[in-house]
């Protein structure tokens, strides 16, 4: 059985990905050297294209999985964090008894 990860250890491993790119890589013909791809993504509110040449298209697909592990170990991290935060909030909480309040808007009356 895994342990879950903690936070720490998860930033680690986020801090190792050195390199990544988000977008889609759709191939365009293949050729004699490899395929020939069209990678796209959103820039500057923008949609870009461009084109990738058989020999890079390896290094665009290895960045492609480097952000896909990216955005998985943020939502570890997130899910991480929440639960770790729940705890602490629960742990110091005990249950209380509500207060009676009185259903008159005046102060009672002193014995005198």
């Amino acid at each position: 059985m895994n342990p879950k990860p903690t936070p720490e250890e998860i930033l680690q491993q986020i801090g190792a990905i050195y390199s990544m790119e988000k977008g889609t890589l759709s191939t365009l013909r293949q050729t004699p050297r490899g395929r020939a791809c069209n990678f796209q993504r959103w820039e500057d509110g923008r949609n870009r294209s461009e084109y990738i040449r058989p020999e890079q298209v390896p290094l665009v697909e290895e960045n492609l999985k480097a952000f896909e592990q990216f955005q998985t170990l943020i939502d570890l991290y997130v899910q991480a964090v929440s639960a770790r935060t729940r705890e602490e909030r629960l742990a110091g909480v005990k249950k209380k008894r509500p207060t009676r309040t009185s259903s008159s808007p005046r102060a009672p009356k002193s014995k005198a």
